[in-house]
Order: C-alpha cells, then structure tokens, then sequence
C-alpha cells in the first residue's frame, strides 16, 4: 500500500501567509464561526495540517508561522472573558477510565514522594516559602467535573478537587498585575499561562481526581487543572510556581504549538 508523504513548500511567500492571517484575525472578531476556526487552526501545526505539507524545512516559513502565532495569541487573549464559565457536567457523565496522556508512556510516570514534597513559589510574591502538601489541602476546597478537551482530536470529562488558583496567588501576595505564571514540573514538562487565566474561577490547583488523592498517572501530587485551555496546557506533577513579566514558553509551545491554547 502506497503511503501518503507531506509535500514540502520551497516556494511559499512568507509573508503572504502572514498577510492572509492577519486578515483572518481581524475578521474573526465579528464572525464567531471564524473565531472558532482561527483559534483551532491558526497556530504552526494547524496550519502544517491545513496545507498537507511539511513547513518545517523553509526557515522563512516557519519564522513567518511563528509571527502568526504571535498573533494568534494577542487575538485568543483579547477574546479571553476572565468571567466566562466552562461547561460543567453531572458526576454521571465522567469517562471511566480517564485516558492517561503525556509526551511518554504510561510506564514512565514520575514518582514524586509524599512526605518530602514542598512546592516552591518564585517571582513576584511577597511570601516565597516552600508549601507542603499537608499546608495545600488545609486550605479551602473547590471540586469540578468539567471537560479536558486535547489537541489531538479527542476530549474526556473528569472530576478535579483542589484549592482555587486565584485563592493560592493571592495566599502568596502574587502581584496579579504581572503577565504570567510560569509551572516547573517533576516529568521535565514547563508551561506558563497569562495571568487572567491564572485568576479565572475555575482554574485549580488540582489535588485530587474523582474524590481521592490525585493519582500518580494523572499528575500527583498537584496537576493545574484549566477547564478554558486546551490539555497540553494543563501541567502535571508540579515541583514550582513562578509569577513573572518575562515569557518563558513551553515544551510544546518552544516547539511550535500556540501558547495561548485556549480549548
């Protein structure tokens, strides 16, 4: 059987590309089906799917590609609603068993040791002590059953408890002013987020799963758990906090993906 190869573009107008998403964005405030589309599609590998070809090998593409997803994210967090819910759901309708994911198999998951765990909180916080997990779950908790939607095409609905995320910044005197908040994690994974949907109300500084202590596959001892953006955004097993003005990326924005990634 013949297989299917992507094509390479050596002849692409860089910023013709970039010109034609400009258009995009600006007509995408005023068509909500656009808006759709563009926050989907509008970001290195939608747009690598949307042509069936690889962008990769022409550097001028892919610094054109990157610029759009600049953009992309100026567009998605000028759309953000700070007030907006996400969907929640009956406890009946939680996918059992809830899919495991991550950029490694199953059998690797990291282990991270209860008893000497401390999470450490950098940046721009007045208090910037180290929180044991006893400290986290003596303070108020929130629990919701709301959709984790995937950039690979597939989505599940789960029940996470925890401490709000709003609650904790503002436990550690975060200055909410500043633009993100970075998470360093036990798997070697790193995101950050911008900060409005840091102070969302149901982004959670998830502690459990389902009723019980937060389970090693789906990110023990803490996963951020945001109902507004996509899973890779979601981190799991979480050794720091950073609050900063400074963009640091992530592992798979840093490889193309739209860092802004909301679902």
């Amino acid at each position: 059987m013949k297989l299917f190869q992507r094509r390479a573009l050596p002849t692409v107008d860089a910023e013709a590309v970039l010109a034609d998403a400009r258009k995009l964005i600006g007509r995408q405030v005023e068509q909500p089906a656009r808006r759709a589309f563009l926050q989907r599609t509008l970001t290195l590998g939608g747009l690598s799917l949307l042509t069936g070809c690889s962008i990769s090998d022409d550097p001028s593409v892919d610094a054109a590609l990157t610029r759009i997803s600049r953009l992309n994210d100026t567009a998605q967090g000028w759309l953000f609603n700070p007030k907006q819910l996400a969907p929640t759901y009956p406890e009946s309708m939680i996918t059992r068993p809830f899919p495991f994911n991550a950029y490694y198999g199953e059998e690797d998951v990291r282990e991270v040791d209860e008893a000497s765990y401390k999470l450490e909180v950098t940046g721009m916080v007045a208090d910037k002590r180290r929180w044991t997990l006893p400290e986290l779950r003596a303070m108020a908790q929130t629990d919701q059953v709301t959709r984790h939607i995937c950039v690979e095409g597939w989505s599940a609905i789960g029940k996470w408890g925890g401490v709000p995320f709003a609650d904790f910044l503002r436990r550690v005197g975060a200055d909410t002013t500043a633009k993100y908040v970075g998470f360093k994690c036990a798997d070697d994974y790193y995101t950050s987020i911008d900060m409005p949907t840091a102070l969302h109300p149901q982004t959670l500084l998830a502690l459990t799963y389902d009723g019980q202590p937060l389970p090693p596959k789906y990110g023990f001892p803490m996963k951020l758990r945001m109902p507004t953006k996509l899973g890779y955004k979601n981190p799991k097993h979480i050794l720091a906090i950073f609050v900063s003005n400074t963009y640091s990326g992530g592992y798979w924005e840093d490889q193309g993906y739209n860092w802004f990634g909301g679902s």
